[in-house]
């Protein structure tokens, strides 16, 4: 056996001999009164439970419900339990302890929304009308001083354990929610982005069990699956989050509004994300396929970001061109043609200055500003391209689709720079 294994052994062996203390030393002080107190105290219990009932009813209000016949009853049968079992273990100190009431009581309150305050009120309220009856009826039960010492810490350490039971059922109650809660959101994201799109009305009543209000737009985010080692994005809590889906991805619910853009370049931080447009809710898987083009282009390094977080609508003129990239190419290739015999370098010059000419004027002076060289290089450049390329550049047809594929061009090139 190694040293850690026994240490192990020596660990859980005191924890259970602490254990086994605790549980004697509970023991002794039920064993403290006569087990015929308990026979006398039987008869008069039901009287107890009417007044920890009043007592609870009266003095908290989450508990007043005169009219609610079924809550009365509930709240009965959880004093008579609480008492019962005071009583048998007087009787008998080595009665198992049966939580199960208990438990159920804090599954209630999970489910009628409230914390466990109102309910820790309610047990101190019952301890004491339970105590004051100890003290007011001790001479007839033969207790002394010592009897009432003892079951007086009994009380509280049954308070103890029924507030342990109760916090057991109230964490299971709000676990099995929370998870209720996320799988109708995840199934809420599967209506949303199926293809063809699920029917306004499916959307709607998923909505609303899964405690999402239905927004007028929404943006599909692409994350990239390389960044989900970082640290889990911290969004708020009406972001659908489909981190565990193939590809990962999130929904965001009006994303146009105010606040929403820094919020989500905050709470992506450490991410590769690409926000899609804003779209219809009806058109949240187009958004989303938008943006998975968007990250795709993205680490291609055709598009760049030095915010951070991707956003389709500043790059849309580039994605539309790279949506067919072999048309692109076929239109690359016939409008390119005049540069082909020339040398690489040549073609990069003409191409920039071209491009340059085609978005900012024809103006010499401008161009050369843009591309930072002397208005003379530029004339000189520009008399070629007419050379070449002659009375095309008069077509407006044809500069835009000079255009269209000289951008692609440039951005390919800054790609793989």
């Amino acid at each position: 056996m190694t040293i850690k294994e026994d240490s192990k052994l020596v660990v859980t062996g005191f924890g259970d001999r602490k254990r086994r203390s605790h549980e004697l030393s509970d023991q002794r002080l039920w064993r403290s009164a006569p087990a015929e107190v308990a026979r006398l105290l039987r008869p008069g219990l039901s009287e107890v439970a009417d007044q920890v009932i009043k007592e609870i009813t009266v003095r908290i209000p989450e508990y007043s419900r005169p009219s609610d016949e079924i809550y009365i009853r509930a709240i009965r049968l959880a004093v008579d339990e609480a008492l019962r079992q005071f009583v048998d273990r007087i009787e008998n100190p080595s009665t198992p302890w049966e939580p199960d009431v208990f438990r159920t009581i804090g599954r209630g309150e999970a489910n009628e929304g409230r914390n466990l305050d109102p309910l820790q009120t309610a047990m101190r309220l019952g301890a004491r009308v339970a105590w004051r009856r100890l003290t007011e009826h001790s001479e007839r039960l033969g207790l002394t001083p010592q009897h009432l010492y003892d079951l007086g810490e009994a009380i509280f350490v049954y308070l103890d354990q029924l507030a342990d039971a109760a916090a057991e059922g109230f964490d299971e109650a709000r676990a099995r929610a929370a998870g209720e809660i996320e799988r109708r959101r995840r199934r809420l994201m599967d209506l949303l982005l199926s293809q063809p799109a699920a029917s306004p009305d499916a959307i709607a009543d998923l909505a609303k069990t899964a405690g999402w209000r239905l927004p007028k737009t929404v943006a599909g985010v692409a994350l990239d699956a390389h960044s989900r080692g970082y640290r889990a994005p911290s969004l708020p809590p009406d972001v659908l989050s489909g981190l565990d889906r193939p590809g990962p991805c999130l929904i965001v619910p009006d994303p146009n509004g105010p606040g929403q853009a820094q919020t989500l370049e905050a709470g992506l931080r450490g991410w590769k994300a690409a926000v899609g447009p804003a779209v219809p809710l009806a058109a949240a898987a187009t958004s989303l396929r938008w943006a998975r083009e968007a990250l795709d282009l993205h680490r291609r390094g055709v598009l760049t970001e030095e915010r951070g977080v991707l956003r389709c609508s500043d790059h849309m003129a580039t994605l539309i061109v790279f949506k067919d990239e072999e048309l692109v190419s076929a239109l690359t290739e016939v409008r390119l043609a005049p540069l082909a015999h020339l040398r690489p370098s040549q073609q990069d010059r003409l191409a920039e200055t071209l491009l340059a000419w085609l978005r900012h004027g024809r103006g010499a002076g401008e161009v050369a500003a843009r591309l930072h060289v002397h208005p003379q290089t530029v004339r000189y450049r520009l008399r070629q391209l007419e050379e070449l390329y002659g009375e095309q550049l008069s077509d407006p047809d044809i500069r835009f689709e000079l255009e269209i594929v000289l951008r692609a061009r440039q951005s390919v090139s800054s790609g793989t720079a």
